[in-house]
């Protein structure tokens, strides 16, 4: 047996299905979960001392690679200074103008310490600011595990009050509408008839946890002059692709097709902390001065501003801001994603895939999907199958065909080519 077997049957006895988050028990694609014991730029290893070539990254945090030495340096420094003060430190005031700077749609940011926390606390405040209660997600598109947010989207326009997680109550969720992901149709409708009373629409505007979706142009320009009319909050959730895709973050990609166009309000998370755990919400001067102490919303968090974290982040901003690092990221990025695309095609493979800066994602079927309930018609015996082929081959991707991947800036041309070639064998297995 394994080691990897064995840490997780131990893991079992003492953690809710040996993982302290769902999709790290390889239940979608089965077999036992990985358990890492170090990384490396590109690379980690298991348990079993097995390299794998990395392209989830800790989802997404770790756009420099494992142990950047710039990073290391800056957080062992932080480190002798002292882990957490429950006070202010000059470091959050850095990271914050540092964010600031790098998009321009924040005026003022506000630290917290998950994803989750600052997606939840995003939604609180557009409904303090604005006096609304409902709000518009789109199906596919995940804000993290708070209650509001766990809904399921229905048939026909929308669908009020469907959690998808059990022990949240339909009252808790009776506000929040759920919209198929880039149908204009259905958004015009549901602001027609809704539309005075929406405090916020929320959005992935490159989604990852359908996989790797973009939103069309025309759906974001609708988004946005429909929020405008009526008065509603557009918050865009970069938590994944904040960083990620562009310096400027998605919405930046949106400014250069969009004239004038940007967001209310942005979460952001993963990169922003380096590996750290640390997140943050952030918007229009208008709106955040609503949040305590200003303002009757409240949000409080001990460990938020950590000064390891805010150190790590700080570290990691400064390193992707060096002339030409997306330029180089978004072509190493390609190439992985065409490389196996053409290798999978030449195998009689039905296979898509799209990239943008850092983040991928690839599908088992002939056209890229534009939304959820396409997605969900790829081939997931194909998808599973492939997993385990590369996971053998010391390649690992992530173990769900929801998630979209990444490359980091220290992935090699030659990390990508062996990638592909692995990729070819595993597809002619298919």
């Amino acid at each position: 047996m394994s080691q990897n077997d064995v840490l997780f049957d131990r893991a079992k006895q003492t953690i809710p299905g040996g993982v302290n988050s769902p999709v790290r028990a390889f239940k979608a694609v089965g077999g036992t979960p990985r358990f890492v014991t170090k990384g490396d730029g590109a690379y980690f290893w298991d348990a079993d001392g097995k390299r794998y070539i990395d392209y989830i990254g800790s989802w997404g945090p770790m756009i420099l690679g494992h142990r950047h030495p710039a990073v290391t340096a800056a957080v062992l420094a932080a480190v002798e200074q002292g882990l957490s003060f429950g006070a202010p430190t000059e470091r959050e005031v850095e990271l914050a103008e540092e964010i600031i700077k790098l998009v321009p749609s924040i005026e003022m940011v506000r630290l917290v310490s998950s994803g989750t926390e600052a997606g939840m606390s995003a939604i609180r405040l557009a409904r303090g600011a604005t006096g609304r209660s409902k709000i518009i997600k789109f199906e596919g598109c995940y804000h993290g595990h708070a209650d509001a947010l766990l809904v399921k989207a229905g048939s026909g326009l929308a669908t009020f009050g469907n959690p998808t997680s059990a022990g949240v109550p339909p009252e808790v969720v009776q506000h929040t509408m759920v919209l198929p992901f880039n149908d204009i149709e259905a958004l015009e409708a549901a602001f027609a008839a809704y539309g005075d009373d929406v405090a916020c629409l929320m959005m992935e505007p490159v989604a990852g946890n359908m996989n790797f979706v973009r939103s069309s142009v025309p759906f974001m320009k609708r988004c946005r002059e429909l929020c405008t009319a009526h008065g509603a909050i557009l918050a865009f959730d970069e938590v994944m692709c904040g960083f990620r895709v562009a310096l400027g973050s998605a919405q930046s990609l949106y400014a250069k097709e969009i004239p004038g166009f940007e967001p209310d309000m942005t979460v952001m998370g993963k990169v922003i902390g380096g590996g750290m755990p640390l997140a943050a919400f952030g918007g229009k001067r208008e709106v955040m001065s609503h949040l305590a102490p200003l303002g009757a919303v409240y949000q409080a968090g001990t460990l938020s501003g950590n000064p390891v974290a805010t150190a790590c982040g700080l570290a990691t901003l400064r390193e992707i801001q060096k002339p030409g690092f997306f330029e180089t990221l978004h072509a190493r990025t390609r190439a992985l994603i065409d490389g196996m695309t053409t290798e999978a095609r030449a195998a009689g493979i039905s296979f898509c895939g799209d990239s943008e800066g850092g983040m991928f994602g690839y599908f088992f079927m002939d056209t890229l999907p534009q939304n959820y309930v396409t997605v969900m018609t790829t081939d997931a015996t194909h998808f599973n199958r492939f997993f385990h082929h590369m996971l053998d081959e010391g390649v690992y991707f992530a173990p769900a065909l929801f998630e979209a991947g990444f490359v980091s800036a220290a992935h090699s041309e030659q990390d990508v080519a062996d990638t592909v070639a692995a990729a070819k064998r595993a597809f002619a297995a298919l």
